[in-house]
């Protein structure tokens, strides 16, 4: 059976929400998930009420259980092509053909689509190696855990310093040992007396690499060779969206370039909904929680208004009621 009334594309905590809603809903729902979460360096999530410190994986094996015992499908691949079934009247339901990289179809009614985004970290020996374990990017997410230690924020492109140096000034909250890395880039007079002001170090030479010693951070290495040494180092990544399936059903975009979606998260596209860092940068794991939940509620609304006429049509022709 592979007719659904939803297929969500992306098995995270917004796909997973939004599929236990609908599941409980009664509708016949396929979650397809490649198996790539964001944060599946990270050892605990943070900051999600009732969850706070758990494994992500353990998040998302719970979320899994919860939608299949409600006859959830789970379904492991990576889909390849989101295709508009064209409507032959008035009085037929929109639909969607699915097809994954293994060739598999599925039919639905309507498509949520909640493949997350990637990060553009700087091209820093180390940094991907310490991605999500000592070399993080979100305060809200880890601050805490590396709080009262010597922290470092790393800047990357220098077209977004200004970014970055808000990052340090906000990473100084959780420690009064921080040290900002320019890495090459130029600070005017007015930022360096910022930092000077809020008691945080900057390092204006180029960063080589980050020192690891026995499987931890232990400081950052300048070019030249001095080491700064620091026990955790932040960094804020360029978001890129994971938007591919969206734009290619022609889903319009917003001036950021990330794809436009109302408040329940429905595009420009009728009957494709879109939640979590697909279409929100910002977005922790908590909030895209919430975002598919929202859009699950929006969905189901919709598929019932879209029930309604015809279910008024065949009760007049004398036709089953369904």
């Amino acid at each position: 059976m592979n007719e659904y009334d939803v297929v969500v594309v992306g098995g995270g905590a917004a796909g997973l929400s939004a599929a236990l809603v609908l599941t409980r809903a009664r509708r016949r729902v396929a979650v397809l998930d490649a198996g790539r979460p964001r944060n599946a360096p990270a050892a605990h999530m943070h900051g999600f009420l009732g969850s706070d410190g758990l494994a992500p994986a353990e998040l998302l094996a719970a979320g899994r259980a919860e939608v299949a015992g409600y006859g959830g499908r789970l379904v492991s691949g990576t889909v390849a092509t989101i295709t508009a079934c064209p409507r032959t009247s008035a009085q037929s339901r929109r639909g969607f053909e699915v097809l994954l990289t293994d060739g598999t179809r599925l039919t639905t009614r309507r498509v949520l689509v909640t493949t997350g985004l990637r990060d553009d970290i700087p091209d820093i020996p180390g940094v991907r190696e310490r991605w999500g374990r000592d070399l993080l990017h979100c305060p809200y997410c880890h601050g805490y855990e590396v709080r009262d230690q010597p922290l470092g924020v790393l800047g990357g492109d220098p077209a977004f310093i200004e970014d970055a140096l808000s990052h340090a000034h906000i990473i100084r909250q959780w420690s009064d040992d921080v040290v900002f890395f320019a890495n090459g880039g130029s600070l005017t007079v007015a930022q360096r007396e910022q930092l000077v002001a809020r008691a945080i170090g900057f390092v204006d030479t180029p960063v080589a690499r980050l020192v690891v010693e026995d499987d931890r951070l232990s400081g950052v290495e300048l070019e030249g060779g001095q080491v700064v040494p620091r026990t955790a180092v932040f960094v804020r990544p360029r978001f890129v969206p994971n938007d591919t399936l969206l734009t290619g059903l022609g889903c319009e975009t917003g001036q950021n370039g990330w794809v436009a979606v109302d408040t329940t998260g429905r595009t420009s596209v009728p009957g494709v909904w879109a939640a979590g860092n697909a279409v929100n940068p910002r977005a922790q794991v908590i909030t895209a929680a919430g975002e598919g939940s929202g859009a699950a509620i929006a969905i189901n609304n919709d598929l019932v208004d879209e029930d309604l006429p015809i279910a008024v049509t065949n009760f007049r022709l004398g036709l089953p009621v369904g």
